[in-house]
């Protein structure tokens, strides 16, 4: 899997349920040097990296080198801090066409919803 996060990350397990959703579990570098600057002393993952690792998840799932087209009802609704939390569940429901890839992302990590977005991709 090529990842524009390199060390950030590492993809623990997944399944892959009958009606093609996937949940993967994730663990996060505490140490990667993304968390120095955002923010000293008080790590939080950016947005953008979960997002971007919702984009290289749905990649290694479904084979194909995608392109973000549109994200809508992106919701952060909890820090992820690598210290405290740094094993986290992200739920991809994920429906395909020649063109396009759909994805409804659920991250969590316990029982705290940290993200909820949905996204489709051009392949």
């Amino acid at each position: 899997m090529q990842t524009i996060l390199t060390d950030f990350y590492t993809l623990e397990s997944y399944e892959k349920a009958e009606n093609g959703s996937f949940t993967a579990h994730i663990h996060l570098n505490k140490d990667h040097t993304i968390f120095k600057g955002h923010f000293p002393g008080n790590p939080v993952t950016p947005g953008v990296c979960m997002m971007q690792i919702v984009k290289e998840l749905t990649e290694e799932f479904t084979g194909s080198k995608l392109f973000l087209k549109t994200a809508s009802n992106v919701k952060f609704m909890a820090i992820i801090n690598p210290f405290e939390t740094p094993d986290l569940k992200l739920q991809l429901d994920i429906t395909e066409n020649e063109e396009d890839v759909k994805v409804k992302n659920t991250t969590s990590f316990g029982e705290t919803i940290a993200l909820k977005m949905s996204v489709s991709y051009k392949k």
